[in-house]
């Protein structure tokens, strides 16, 4: 119910009430007064028949009492009046008139208890009084001057009825003008309560509308209300409220929205929207604080594949990174599995990243707005559309999101692209910070010329190659190698020369080594190889002779030259010949001395007899 008709009707209550509680305490007020009317008229009446019969007997004319009553008759209202002897006066003067003679129940009871009786009697229009006559000696004219009984004797009564329906049917008249007075009123009243109470209603009513708007977002309602009271105070500081609001929320979703890079619609709720963003936004702090303690990129991006997966509810997906240099994607994440092949592409793209519209644009691909826009799309025999985010790591695109969904599910992945994307921006920055280091790791960890692994490796990653070691009960054979004398080279052709010839020399340790050995430059040109030994037919033995014999057999091409050299090479075992891995290094060290001194040019294995050398010659 409206306040308007809430208020009005309470009113009408309220009067209505007032005007039938008048009503029934002016009818009860008028009854009491027509009663006490009729009651001291009664009285009035039968003293006036008291003292009348009285005075009769003194004068001797008591006989024309009859006539006497009968123009009592006459009197308005008066309806009967009669006198009834008591038995003391029936003794001494007989029984009187018939009139006087045989009293009702009520007379007899008055005579009796000398109490009067006073009633409403005939549906409440007429009165009956009935009022004993008691014998004394006071007054004028003297009772006890004709009777012979003693004072306070009951002498008879007198019974009056009085008609009061003239003095009812004045009491209603006066009764309904002044009802007919209050309702008019009563109407008066209500019609300038309404005229005062209207302003508040209209301002009940702005502030009803305007605050509705405003929890649907919508804070440009005002209260259009004129005057100078505390009414239009109101309306005034909620008009100010509502243009504050209107400002500062919309400045703040504009200003989140461009930091979100999204464009809002004309027609938004700016106080969902705000709240929904700046939510988001919190998310994405708490991510990205996530993301930064990460140690590599690919953990990174399988907390990204979470985010989509359990924040975004989104079953399909692919995340690829990105190999420019190779021209290749890898998918990392497909499906919320890890490592899974490519589902939702044409797998040229693994081979050929320049087949990829998304990474070979760098903008984003929508099949929901464009149709048929990616050819590489394969979403098999289902209706499925998709969308490509690609991902810029240092301007260029360092991997993709691919989104894939169903027709009826578009509206919701649009809704909830903006957050998407800015989670793809904030990790974006810090993929390519854990990309960087491992590269920077990786430049520390290699050497610059030859591209092989380097000491600092080594002293890294002896641990994890000892603890895997000891897991899978095998054996190391380490390998120290050294060219002969490589200092003539540097001498006699140069620096560029003795270069050329190391990385000969790597190139051709990488090709007799599996990918699962280790080559690395231990300093100069000494190189180290480790090998998992894994039988008899590939061991430390087999492949240092195979290496001493490739070296011998290569012809490294200078300017105006080609150079032929020899390596020779000791080896030890890890942890056959010491279960300390860097004695048994020092044990394959020793034996490369023991090759050099007995000739160079061979593979000698470390033996207890052998000492540890201070240096080694080249």
């Amino acid at each position: 119910m409206k306040l308007k008709t809430k208020i009005t009707a309470l009113t009408l209550v309220f009067v209505v009430a007032i005007l039938v509680l008048l009503a029934l305490v002016s009818s009860f007020a008028f009854r009491q007064f027509a009663l006490f009317t009729a009651k001291e008229h009664a009285r009035t009446t039968a003293e006036v028949v008291r003292v009348s019969m009285t005075e009769s007997m003194i004068n001797g004319s008591i006989k024309q009492r009859a006539s006497f009553l009968r123009r009592l008759d006459d009197v308005d209202g008066l309806k009967e009046a009669r006198v009834l002897r008591g038995p003391d006066v029936v003794k001494q003067f007989g029984a009187g008139l018939a009139a006087e003679q045989n009293p009702d129940a009520i007379e007899a009871e008055v005579m009796r208890t000398k109490k009067p009786y006073f009633r409403l009697v005939q549906d409440d229009v007429v009165f009956r009084a009935t009022i004993p006559y008691i014998a004394s000696d006071k007054g004028q004219p003297n009772c006890l001057q004709c009777h012979q009984v003693e004072n306070g004797t009951v002498l008879g009564a007198v019974t009056i009825t009085i008609s009061i329906e003239e003095l009812r049917h004045q009491s209603l008249e006066v009764l309904g003008i002044m009802l007919a007075t209050l309702t008019g009123v009563a109407a008066l009243f209500l019609l300038l309560f309404r005229r005062q109470l209207n302003p508040v209603i209209h301002t009940a009513q702005g502030v009803q509308e305007v605050v509705s708007q405003a929890r649907l977002g919508e804070f440009s309602g005002r209260i259009d209300y004129k005057g100078d009271d505390e009414v239009a105070q109101i309306a005034k500081d909620l008009n100010r409220l509502m243009a504050y609001l209107e400002d500062r929320l919309g400045e703040t979703c504009e200003d989140v929205a461009k930091l979100m890079q999204y464009e809002l619609p004309k027609r938004i709720d700016l106080l969902q929207a705000t709240t929904e963003m700046v939510a988001g936004l919190v998310d994405v702090s708490q991510f990205k604080q996530k993301i930064e303690d990460d140690q590599t990129q690919y953990e990174v991006y399988n907390r990204i594949a979470l985010v989509i997966q359990n924040q975004f509810k989104i079953g399909h997906y692919s995340l690829y990174e990105t190999n420019p240099a190779r021209d290749r994607m890898i998918p990392l994440v497909v499906d919320g599995q890890q490592n899974a092949p490519c589902r939702w592409c044409d797998k040229a793209i693994l081979t050929e990243a320049g087949t990829c519209r998304a990474f070979r644009t760098g903008r984003i691909i929508d099949s929901v707005s464009e149709p048929g826009i990616c050819t590489r799309f394969e979403p098999g025999d289902t209706e499925y559309q998709h969308i490509c985010i690609p991902i810029l790591h240092s301007g260029s695109v360092g991997s993709v999101m691919q989104l894939v969904f169903n027709a009826n599910f578009s509206e919701e992945i649009y809704q909830q692209l903006p957050l998407i994307l800015v989670y793809l921006r904030e990790s974006s920055s810090v993929v390519e910070a854990k990309r960087l280091m491992n590269v920077l790791r990786e430049t520390t960890l290699k050497d610059a010329m030859t591209g092989l692994r380097n000491r600092r490796f080594l002293e890294e990653y002896q641990s994890t190659l000892i603890a895997s070691t000891d897991r899978a009960k095998q054996k190391l054979s380490i390998l120290m190698m050294d060219l002969d004398k490589f200092k003539s080279v540097n001498d006699t052709y140069g620096h560029e020369a003795g270069d050329t010839v190391l990385k000969a020399l790597a190139k051709t340790l990488e090709q007799q080594v599996r990918e699962s050995d280790l080559v690395i430059r231990y300093g100069g040109e000494e190189f180290m190889a480790i090998l998992q030994e894994t039988g008899e037919d590939y061991n430390g033995e087999i492949l240092a002779e195979k290496i001493r014999a490739s070296i011998e057999d290569l012809s490294i091409p200078i300017p105006n030259h080609v150079l032929k050299k020899t390596i020779s090479i000791g080896l030890a075992s890890f942890p056959q010949d010491s279960k300390d891995f860097w004695q048994a290094v020092k044990y394959a060290d020793t034996a490369l001395f023991a090759a050099k001194e007995s000739g160079r040019n061979k593979v000698v294995r470390w033996e207890l007899k052998m000492e540890q050398p201070e240096e080694t010659n080249s």
